[in-house]
């Protein structure tokens, strides 16, 4: 064995697990476990801890060391475990340094945390990549941290405060991966609506899409992580209307369909102001598809404000839902705000889900019959713009086919392959 990675989480952490991996083998380290973990809900924190007792029963001689959000957060949880060599954190996992001192001076006992004040690094490294193994798409870090303080979120002292990667950095790596032959890019970070605010001139969003696409002529598709839309700028919007290669899917920040609880959350928007964001959206892009991440059963959620964001599944039109039952973080607000009854939280997920279903049962059943082009990711399965997942009975992987839609599953697409698209 020489490097293994377990990612836990976002796309973030996808992209940053590669460059930990490169990092760690050009410094020479070997037989290593890296674990990079999430701290979005108190689950993605268990899951990491038995992924770790799980790998040191399966390889009790590798080093194992645990990274990424939770590490952050909860350094002590994860020093205290016996199976764990070593503790880095989120600034320090990217670092070829942190690896090189393991791989020449081996473990030190004395120093088994190595995590800094995340809230003193004030700039996020455009590090370039060739890709990613095994994937048709190629992620691309523009942005890093949060200066947002919504009351349920432990992420901004996971990643620190909110900073960009210079334009010229981002468009030279986008270059690259698709000189590399990648046909779609995904732009990442934490918070890639408040790109720019840092950089001198303060561009936003929507300068950087415009420009990695007049730069990058090769790029086939353009795709965005989430997104808040209340920082939806017009440059951006300029973008969605006049050039296709930004593909029509958005996924939002979304949270909550309630006035209330959005104020009590301290997001930014309202309720209104998401269902006129899709509305305009869908205006200049018909065929526009909506996900969203929504939290079930919230600290002094009634059932009336549990109905609103039920409502909003079909007034935003919907159809990728990711649903997250409340999970109180140590040190947010919201772990001291009146906590509802599990049981709650539970059935109000399930019921959410199930609406989420439903939509997407629609969604699929209207596509049959449709000419869609389909990123083929891996033999037999591919993504359409809308990022709805196909079988497909063909193709290549990486490459963009032109496939009918001719049934579904209830959760994605089954099509035909009928040619090469252009």
């Amino acid at each position: 064995m020489s490097i293994d990675v377990v990612t836990f989480g976002c796309r973030l952490n996808s992209y940053e697990s590669e460059v930990m991996k490169r990092e760690a083998e050009a410094a020479g380290l070997k037989d290593a476990i890296l674990i990079n973990t999430c701290a979005v809900t108190a689950e993605a924190v268990r899951q990491a801890g038995q992924a770790v007792r799980k790998a040191r029963r399966d390889n009790p001689d590798a080093t194992i060391i645990v990274t990424g959000c939770a590490a952050q957060t909860e350094t002590a949880r994860f020093a205290e475990m016996a199976e764990v060599d070593l503790v880095l954190g989120n600034s320090e996992k990217l670092e070829r340094a942190s690896y090189g001192r393991l791989a020449q001076f081996g473990l030190d006992d004395s120093e088994k945390v190595r995590v800094n004040d995340i809230m003193s690094v004030r700039e996020t490294a455009g590090h370039l990549i060739d890709g990613l193994e095994g994937r048709a798409r190629a992620f691309v870090q523009v942005q890093n941290g949060c200066d947002h303080r919504c009351t349920f979120c432990i992420i901004p002292f996971g990643r620190g405060n909110s900073r960009s990667v210079p334009m010229g950095v981002v468009v030279d790596q986008v270059r690259r991966l698709v000189d590399n032959g990648y046909l779609e890019i995904v732009l990442t970070g934490v918070d890639i609506t408040s790109y720019g605010a840092d950089l001198p001139g303060a561009p936003r969003l929507g300068a950087l899409v415009a420009k990695i696409l007049k730069l990058v002529p090769g790029l086939k598709r353009l795709r965005l992580s989430s997104i808040d839309s209340i920082e939806a700028d017009p440059a951006l919007m300029r973008v969605v209307a006049e050039d296709e290669r930004l593909m029509p899917h958005f996924h939002l920040s979304l949270q909550a369909g309630d006035d209330l609880i959005l104020k009590r959350m301290k997001r930014r928007h309202l309720r209104a102001d998401t269902i006129r964001f899709c509305e305009e959206v869908r205006r200049l892009r018909p065929d526009v598809v909506f996900g969203a991440d929504i939290i079930a059963g919230f600290p002094t959620e009634t059932e009336a404000m549990f109905e609103n964001s039920l409502a909003i599944v079909d007034d935003c039109g919907l159809t990728h839902l990711h649903v997250f039952p409340f999970s109180p973080r140590p040190g947010t607000p919201a772990a001291r705000m009146p906590q509802l009854d599990k049981a709650v939280i539970k059935a109000r997920a399930a019921r959410l889900r199930a609406r989420g279903e439903a939509a997407l049962a629609a969604y699929l059943a209207a596509e049959v019959g449709r000419l869609r082009p389909v990123l083929v990711e891996r033999e037999g399965l591919g993504r359409t713009e809308q990022f709805t997942q196909v079988e497909v009975d063909g193709g290549t992987p990486g490459e963009i086919v032109e496939t009918r839609i001719t049934g579904h599953t209830g959760r994605h697409l089954l099509g035909t392959l009928l040619s090469k698209a252009a």
